[in-house]
C-alpha cells in the first residue's frame, strides 16, 4: 500500500495535535512536515509543542522541524487545522500550489464549490472538485472540508431519518465541550459551576451546514435539503463530547422501532478510520454521556440514545460525537482516506 506524505498547517494547537496523534502508525499516511506560526517555526515538534492529550508526543514527530506555514511543504497533501481568520488566504494559496487540503476550517465549508463532507453520509459530493478547479483554476490542488464539530453529532442520524422517511424540521439544543473552543478554551470562572448559552457564531453554523451535508448532488450543483433547523448552542463543563438534544418532524409515517433500525442499520465504510457501527443506538435510559460513550468506536461513533416519540414533534433523542476525535481531526482523516479511495489523492 502506497504511503502519501503529509502535512499539518496548526501543527502546535489542539486539533493539530490531534492529526498527530490519529496518524501514528497510519497505514496510508506518512507525517513529513508540521507547519505552525512563525514563533513555532524553526523548533523542532517536541519544543515547539505544549502537548495537552492523554500519553506523550508521537515518536514519529518529536523531531520534525516546524517550518512557517506556507508552500512549499514537503509532502502531498495538507491536513489543516489553522483558525478562521487565517484559514481562507492561507488553504487557497495551498490549494493554487498543488495541495489537497483537507480542512478543519469553517473558512469555506459553505461555498458551492467545496465539499463539506461526511464521509458515510456524502462520498458523491467529492465531485464538486472538478467544478472547483475550473472556477477557481486549480491545476491539482483543491479544497474538502468538514462540518463543524456539533453538527456531526445530529447529522447522522438526521441522516438516516431522512434517507428513509425525509426530514421536514428539527429542532436541535446543544450541549458542547469545553475542548470545543480550543486551548485555552473558555475561562475556568465562566464555566464552572456553570452553563454558558453563547458560543459566537455557532448557531447559523449548526443551523445551515447539515442541510449542505445532506442535500443531492446533481448536474455538478448541491441542491441543499429542504427542511429548517432551529439551534441553540451552549458551552457545559464537560471536557470532550458534544451532545445534542434533537426534535425531529418526518415527511412521512414512521414507527419508533422504524426510526431505530433506520439509525442503527445506517452503513459505515470500510476504510481504516472507519468505526465498525457509525451509528450505536443505546437503549440505556441513562446514555449517551460524554464521559461514558464519546470513546465508542475509538471516537469515531455516534451514539444516540433516549429515542421516543414527542408530545409536539414527531420523535426526539440525543445523541454524542467526540468533538476533537469525529468532530474534527478524525473527520478529515476519514475524508482524506475517502479521497484516496476515489483516485483524487
Amino acid at each position: 500500500m502506497r504511503k502519501y506524505r503529509v502535512g499539518i498547517l496548526g501543527a502546535t494547537g489542539t486539533v493539530g495535535q490531534r492529526f498527530a496523534q490519529l496518524l501514528e502508525n497510519h497505514p496510508q499516511f506518512e507525517i513529513t512536515a508540521m507547519a505552525a506560526s512563525d514563533r513555532s517555526a524553526g523548533k523542532p515538534y517536541s519544543e515547539a509543542c505544549a502537548w495537552k492529550l492523554p500519553g506523550t508526543i508521537p515518536e514519529n514527530v518529536r523531531d520534525i522541524i516546524v517550518t512557517p506555514i506556507e508552500p512549499p511543504l514537503d509532502c502531498d497533501l495538507v491536513f489543516s487545522s489553522l483558525p478562521s481568520s487565517v484559514a481562507r488566504e492561507t488553504e487557497e494559496t495551498f490549494a493554487r500550489a498543488g495541495y489537497p487540503v483537507i480542512s478543519n476550517s469553517s473558512s469555506y465549508r459553505m461555498d458551492e464549490d467545496v465539499p463539506l463532507l461526511i464521509a458515510e453520509i456524502n462520498p458523491d459530493h467529492v465531485g464538486l472538485i472538478e467544478k472547483q478547479r475550473a472556477n477557481r483554476g486549480f491545476a491539482k490542488g483543491f479544497i474538502v472540508t468538514n462540518p463543524n464539530c456539533a453538527v456531526v453529532s445530529f447529522a447522522p442520524p438526521l441522516a438516516a431519518l431522512h434517507r428513509k422517511y425525509g426530514v421536514e424540521e428539527v429542532i436541535v439544543t446543544t450541549m458542547q465541550a469545553i475542548s470545543g473552543a480550543g486551548y485555552p478554551g473558555v475561562a475556568s470562572m465562566d464555566i464552572m459551576d456553570n452553563v454558558f448559552p453563547y458560543i459566537a457564531g455557532e448557531e447559523p453554523k449548526v443551523e445551515i451546514e447539515a442541510q449542505k451535508i445532506l442535500g443531492t448532488f446533481a448536474n455538478g450543483a448541491i441542491e441543499n435539503a429542504d427542511f429548517t433547523v432551529s439551534a441553540q448552542c451552549f458551552r457545559v463543563n464537560v471536557l470532550d463530547g458534544h451532545t445534542a438534544s434533537v426534535r425531529v418532524n418526518l415527511k412521512e409515517n414512521s414507527t419508533l422501532e422504524g426510526v431505530v433500525e433506520a439509525m442503527r442499520s445506517f452503513p459505515s465504510l470500510d476504510l481504516h478510520s472507519s468505526p465498525k457501527n457509525f451509528i450505536e443506538v443505546t437503549d440505556e435510559p441513562t446514555r449517551p454521556q460524554p464521559r461514558l460513550d464519546r470513546d465508542n468506536g475509538d471516537g469515531m461513533t455516534i451514539t444516540v440514545g433516549r429515542v421516543f416519540p414527542d408530545n409536539i414533534y414527531d420523535y426526539r433523542f440525543v445523541a454524542l460525537s467526540h468533538n476533537t476525535v469525529r468532530g474534527a481531526a478524525g473527520s478529515a482523516v476519514l475524508n482524506a482516506e475517502l479521497l484516496v479511495s476515489k483516485g483524487l489523492i
